[in-house]
């Protein structure tokens, strides 16, 4: 892909969409050996995997505008067996919509009160440094409150702690400790920390588990059967295409390594959901149709705090649980993820008129640009932003 391309895409990509070609209704399966579809440019994109970035891709495209679907590349590289449409695969930071979601029910229900600060409901856990940061600037990441420390610099290091164990409040505190980035409701930093402390207000409220309220609240009402909370397995329960990603290998050379397991507990509220294409894209067109969040607190899903962001300077792109780009004439939002072998995304457009979900079993997830794979079945979608 030209570098013109790319800078135009990652530019444009917190969320990873932009406004392009109407499309045409079409179921479309893409595997090695033969793809039939109806739009060529997304079964262009498929029809290469497994390739060095990627070994598989599951993508819906939905919406009053029309609905494609696809998939592509491998179940695992030692049978090649072709990649599960159906499959279960981790959704990363999709979770934060989850969340974001749960929180705001809560809300409505008069348990939450976003305007409260964080400290008032978690006394014990939030210093008095931060006793200013609100519910709504965790989760619109304008709270100012640093990472928690983590372990390890390099994929290598991470992989090899990939087995332990954070709890919530032990991330808390150690990013709590620390001297805040800046006065909350002056910049945004996207972070995982807000998510977190986020998800133990919830259990402080509700006196239940942060996971039981999502299932109760979200996963059962909408029938996402195929959507959970490991709950510290490291391991993806049911059907699932394999994750790998580049790293060096024991015999010191570079090459891929199956990261399928691998804990998540470090995510938590802002990244340990595991799903499938089906299940996020119901979720996506429930929660842009009001069926999640309802009345005047959807609003502040689409509403961005007029701050800019921590490092570039740039106008701030995250709302609470999503993010957005005008591209093509509209604004889109949506939420990317990344696990370890992992890549997620799910976006709309407000009326739900075109819908995006995709999982791509990517090679290099988490790493500073965004994934090849992931990046075209974007462009293809959706066309480049303006």
């Amino acid at each position: 892909m030209r570098k013109t391309t790319r800078a135009l895409l990652a530019a444009a990509l917190v969320l990873g969409v932009a406004a392009g070609p109407a499309l045409t209704p079409a179921f479309a399966t893409a595997s090695r050996s033969a793809v039939r579809v109806s739009g060529p440019d997304l079964s262009a994109v498929l029809a290469g995997l497994p390739r060095a970035d990627a070994t598989a891709a599951l993508v819906r495209v939905g919406g009053t505008e029309g609905s494609w679907r696809g998939s592509a590349g491998v179940h695992d590289l030692e049978t090649k067996a072709p990649a599960d449409p159906a499959a279960r695969f981790r959704a990363g930071s999709v979770t934060k919509v989850f969340t974001a979601a749960t929180v705001l029910q809560l809300t409505a229900e008069g348990r939450i009160d976003l305007d409260r600060p964080a400290r008032a409901y978690l006394p014990d856990l939030v210093p008095g440094r931060y006793a200013g940061v609100t519910v709504r600037q965790l989760l619109n990441h304008t709270h100012g409150i640093p990472a928690a420390d983590m372990p390890g610099e390099t994929v290598e290091e991470w992989y090899a702690n990939r087995f332990a164990v954070h709890t919530p409040e032990e991330l808390v505190r150690s990013a709590t400790a620390r001297p805040r980035e800046f006065r909350p409701g002056t910049r945004q930093h996207y972070l995982n920390i807000g998510y977190t402390i986020a998800g133990l207000i919830v259990e402080r409220v509700t006196g239940d588990s942060y996971e039981h309220q999502v299932e109760r609240r979200i996963l059962r009402p909408l029938g996402l059967r195929d959507t959970y909370f490991p709950r510290g397995a490291a391991g993806i329960t049911g059907p699932y295409n394999h994750g790998y990603q580049t790293m060096r290998l024991d015999d010191g050379t570079t090459g891929l390594r199956d990261v399928s397991v691998w804990g998540t507990s470090e995510a938590w509220a802002a990244g340990d959901l595991v799903s499938t294409t089906a299940d996020l894209e119901r979720f996506t067109k429930a929660l842009f149709a009001g069926g999640v969040v309802r009345g005047p607190l959807l609003e502040e899903m689409f509403t961005l705090p007029k701050v800019p962001d921590f490092r570039s300077g740039d106008p701030a792109a995250y709302s609470v649980g999503l993010s957005m780009k005008r591209l093509g004439g509209r604004e889109v939002w949506g939420k990317t993820g990344g696990r370890w072998g992992y890549n997620a995304a799910v976006a709309s457009t407000r009326d739900g008129a075109r819908t995006l979900v995709y999982s791509v079993n990517s090679t290099d997830a988490k790493g500073q640009d965004m994934n090849e794979t992931a990046l075209r079945l974007m462009v293809a979608a959706y066309g480049l932003p303006e």
